[in-house]
């Protein structure tokens, strides 16, 4: 499986793998499942509803309710970040080639593309694309620079503001003084793509290098660990 290696805007790299062809088809599949749940269940409630209060409006509501199928991949991914449920189930995300915030526009052209990737072809074009393209990308992913990655399988990271902290807050870690403004930025970038992407081998590997650094143990888990380091940066510098 082919990587690929993200930079933020601070130095700090994550390597991907891209999501390959079998996954995507996995998503696809069980997003077709839901929708038909969907239309199942608008079958045995809505459709009936109205059929008994008036049956000249079966026909309106059918058409109103096409509306969210239509639209499932664009309004799912803008609200899941890059997700559908098919996508969540098989732990694949849509981002940006260059690690930056995927726009709602992207996902419009994405959605967009579909009509020519999916639909129009039955999805062969889209499946050639993929096929055929180092970065595992049909032709809607080209156009709006993403690519489909396995979010729960990054590879390393290779780099190491402030967090809020309450007036009476005591640190637990002194050491972290040694740290500058933007070491912590870097770890707060990190940490925050490895929790939106449930990444916990990235985290972990992120607790490890900061302990190194600090030459600390703690019994804390990762997640606590990172916000606890964080946390005692910002409390300690305070005017600085």
């Amino acid at each position: 499986m082919s990587n690929t290696a993200i930079n933020t805007a601070q130095n700090v790299t994550i390597e991907y793998e891209y999501a390959g062809l079998g996954k995507r088809i996995a998503a696809f599949l069980i997003d077709v499942v839901v929708i038909i749940i969907y239309f199942v269940f608008l079958s045995l409630t809505v459709y009936k509803a109205v059929d008994f209060i008036d049956a000249r409006g079966v026909l309106g509501i059918g058409q109103l309710v096409t509306i969210p199928v239509l639209t499932y991949s664009l309004w799912t991914q803008i609200i899941f970040n890059g997700r559908t449920v098919g996508k969540f189930a098989t732990g694949i995300k849509v981002i940006k080639e260059d690690g930056s915030p995927v726009h709602w526009s992207d996902y419009l052209i994405l959605w967009i593309f579909r009509l020519i990737d999916i639909l129009a072809t039955f999805g062969s074009l889209g499946v050639i694309s993929i096929i055929l393209t180092d970065k595992k990308q049909r032709l809607g992913d080209r156009a709006a620079q993403t690519i489909v990655i396995n979010a729960r399988k990054s590879a390393r990271v290779s780099h190491l503001i402030l967090v809020d902290s309450e007036p009476d807050y005591i640190p637990t870690f002194q050491s972290v003084h040694m740290f500058n403004d933007e070491d912590i930025n870097n770890i707060k970038d990190i940490y925050r793509l490895a929790e939106e992407s449930r990444d916990y081998r990235t985290l972990n590997a992120l607790r490890q290098k900061v302990e190194s650094l600090l030459n600390l143990k703690s019994d804390l888990r990762d997640g606590p660990f990172i916000r606890t380091i964080m946390k005692d940066y910002s409390f300690l510098t305070q005017g600085r």
